[in-house]
C-alpha cells in the first residue's frame, strides 16, 4: 500500500509498541498520523514479555486493557536460585494491591501488544504502511520533509513533525546525527521461546539462576507449559556460529541442575545486549521515542514499558500543539522530562545486570551468602515491597521538577509531578464508586476539586470552564464525606479546608493548589502550560 498523501501533520516511523501507542494517543487526541514500518508486516516473534501496571492503566484508558488481561498471565513469584539450589521465593500477587488497578506483573507477549494496539488503529481507520522505509530527512523551522521507499518507488512527504519510534538502529536518529552515547555488554546471552515438560519449572512462576557456569531465567508465557528461557551462552558457544539450542541444553543444565525436556521449540536465537542513550530525544520537529532514544538491559522488564510511557508523554502535548490547542512551547517538556527517567532505568538495569552476570568471585560469594539473605529480610517490609513496586511498575515516576509542574500546596506526600494515586471514590449523588483515575477516562486535563464549595462557586468554576476551556477541561468535585475519608487523608485535606488539582491527560499531576482560585488555575494553564482558550462558535 502506497502513502497517497503529500503531507501530513504527524509522520511516524516505526510500528513497534512504542510508535503504535504513538499513533492510539494522537488519535485518541484528535490527530490522524501516517505511521510507516520497514518491516513487511506486524511481528510474529514474542520479543519482550512483561507489562507493567502503568502500562495496564494507559491501556485502561484507551478501552482496551480486558483483551490485554485475557490474552496474558499473571506472575505469582520470583524464585532465586543459586547453583540449582533455591535461595529465595518471593510472593508478587497483590504486592501493589491499593496503588493500582492491576497490581501485578502481567506476561503478555509484544507481539500481542502490538496487535492489540494495531487493531485499535484499524478500528480508528489508521493503517501502517508496511514495507516503507526513510530515506533521507530534512527540516527546516516550518516543516520536515521525508523522502520514502516503498516497492522500489521514491515518494516525498511534508511533515509538521516527526516522531522516531524505529528502534536501536533508528534512521530517524542517525538521519539527525544525534549520537547513541553507550556501550554493549561482553556477554552474548541466547533467548528460546519453549513449550516444556519439566515439573521443575513453575508455571506462574518468575525464576532465575546463577552460579560459576552463568546465569539463566526462566519466564512463564500465557500458553499452557510455554516458557521464555533466556541465559548467557558458555564462551564455547559464543564462538560457534549457527548454534541450535540442542548445543545450549547442557549449558542450561549446569547453570539450573534442569535437564529440559523440549516439547516444541517456538523461537531461539543469540544476541548481544547493549545499554545506550539518545544525546537528546528532540531536535526542532523531530522526536525520539522508545528504543531508538535508549536501550538496556531486560532486567525488571522495563524495555516495552519504558517506550509506551515516552509515548505517552508526547503524544497528548503534540496533538495539542498540531490542533492549536496548546502553545509549541509545551513540546519543550517531552525531553526534560522523559531523558532523566531513562538516565535512571538505564544506570540501575545496568548495575543490576552486571551483578546478575558477574562470575567473579566476589559477586559469586555476595550472591551466594549475602543477597538471599538481604532479599528475604527486604521482602518482609511492607513499605519496602511498596517503594520495590512503585520503581518496578513504573507508577513511581514523577516529574515534580518539570516546569509545566505547579506546586502550591503545604503537602508532603504528593506533589505536582507525581503520578495520580490510585484511589476509590464513592458518587455520592449517583451512588456509584469509580476511581480517580476513571474521572480521567475523557482526553483532555482534569479539573478535581477536594473540600466544601457553596453553590454560587461551584457554578462560578463551571461557567469559567465552559466559557473558556471546553473541551479541554473536564471537572469533577468531591464533597466531604465518610466514604472518601481515605481521598482527602491521602491529598492531606483536613477540615474546612479545600485543595485543587489540575490532572494532565497523562495522569500525572500538573498543578495542586490549596485555595480553589480560578485566577491561579487559569494562570497555570495559559501561562505555564500554554492551552489556549477556546474560541466562541459564531
Amino acid at each position: 500500500m502506497l502513502i497517497t498523501e503529500q503531507h501530513t501533520k504527524v509522520l511516524i516511523v516505526g510500528a513497534g509498541p512504542s510508535g503504535l501507542m504513538m499513533a492510539a494517543q494522537l488519535i485518541r487526541h484528535g490527530v490522524q498520523p501516517i505511521i510507516i514500518d520497514i518491516k513487511q508486516g506486524p511481528t510474529n516473534q514474542s520479543k519482550a514479555l512483561a507489562v507493567q501496571a502503568r502500562s495496564l492503566e494507559i491501556y485502561r484508558q484507551l478501552g482496551i486493557v480486558e483483551r490485554a488481561l485475557q490474552g496474558g498471565k499473571q506472575a505469582h513469584g520470583l524464585v532465586l536460585n543459586q547453583d540449582g539450589k533455591e535461595v529465595a521465593s518471593l510472593a508478587i500477587t497483590d504486592v501493589g494491591t491499593q496503588q493500582t488497578p492491576y497490581p501485578f506483573v502481567h506476561l503478555y507477549q509484544q507481539s500481542k501488544n502490538e496487535r492489540l494496539l494495531l487493531d485499535l488503529l484499524t478500528q480508528n481507520c489508521c493503517p501502517v504502511y508496511w514495507d516503507t522505509t526513510v530515506v533521507s530527512l530534512k527540516q527546516n523551522a516550518r516543516q520536515v520533509e521525508v523522502q520514502l521507499q516503498s516497492d522500489q518507488e521514491i515518494t516525498t512527504l511534508t511533515c509538521d513533525y516527526v516522531v522516531g519510534a524505529d528502534g536501536a538502529h533508528s534512521t530517524v536518529r542517525k538521519q539527525l546525527n544525534i549520537p547513541f552515547t553507550g556501550d554493549t555488554y561482553a556477554n552474548e546471552f541466547f533467548l528460546a521461546d519453549l513449550e516444556l515438560n519439566n515439573a521443575e519449572v513453575k508455571d506462574t512462576q518468575l525464576q532465575i539462576f546463577w552460579g560459576k557456569a552463568g546465569m539463566s531465567a526462566f519466564f512463564p508465557l500465557p500458553e499452557t507449559n510455554s516458557y521464555r528461557v533466556i541465559g548467557s551462552l558458555s564462551l564455547a558457544s559464543q564462538a560457534k556460529a549457527d548454534l541450535q539450542l540442542d548445543e545450549v541444553l547442557p549449558h542450561i543444565a549446569a547453570i539450573t541442575g534442569i535437564a529440559l525436556n523440549v516439547v516444541q521449540q517456538n523461537w531461539f536465537t543469540t544476541y548481544k545486549l547493549h545499554h545506550r542513550m539518545a544525546d537528546n530525544f528532540r531536535k526542532q520537529r523531530c522526536f525520539l521515542i522508545g528504543d531508538a532514544a535508549h536501550i538496556h538491559s531486560p532486567v525488571g522488564g522495563q524495555g516495552m514499558n519504558t517506550g509506551l510511557q515516552d509515548a505517552y508523554n508526547l503524544g497528548w502535548k503534540l496533538a495539542g500543539v498540531v490542533t492549536h490547542q496548546l502553545k509549541e512551547t509545551i513540546l519543550d517538556s517531552y525531553a526534560t522530562e522523559r531523558m532523566p527517567v531513562a538516565k535512571e532505568l538505564l544506570d540501575t538495569t545496568d548495575r543490576a545486570f552486571k551483578i546478575i552476570v558477574s562470575r567473579s568471585w566476589f559477586w559469586l560469594a555476595v550472591k551466594k551468602w549475602i543477597m538471599p539473605t538481604g532479599v528475604r529480610f527486604f521482602w518482609k517490609s511492607e513499605s519496602l515491597r511498596s517503594v520495590f513496586f512503585k520503581r518496578l511498575s513504573q507508577i513511581g515516576i514523577s516529574y515534580r521538577d518539570s516546569n509545566i509542574s505547579l506546586h502550591l500546596s503545604n503537602s508532603k506526600g504528593i506533589k505536582a509531578g507525581d503520578r495520580l494515586p490510585y484511589l476509590k471514590v464513592f458518587d455520592e449523588k449517583k451512588q456509584l464508586e469509580t476511581d480517580l483515575h476513571e474521572w480521567c477516562a475523557k482526553p483532555g486535563f482534569t479539573l478535581i476539586v477536594l473540600g466544601k464549595l457553596q453553590e454560587i462557586d461551584l457554578f462560578t468554576v463551571a461557567k469559567w470552564i465552559t466559557q473558556n476551556y471546553t473541551p479541554a477541561l473536564n471537572f469533577f468535585y468531591l464533597p466531604p464525606s465518610k466514604k472518601n475519608r481515605e481521598v482527602f487523608e491521602v491529598f492531606e485535606v483536613t477540615e474546612n479546608k479545600k485543595k485543587a488539582l489540575i490532572i494532565r491527560p497523562d495522569m500525572h499531576i500538573g498543578l495542586i493548589n490549596d485555595v480553589v482560585d480560578i485566577e491561579m488555575m487559569e494562570n497555570y494553564l495559559t501561562t505555564i502550560v500554554g492551552l489556549n482558550k477556546t474560541v466562541p462558535a459564531l
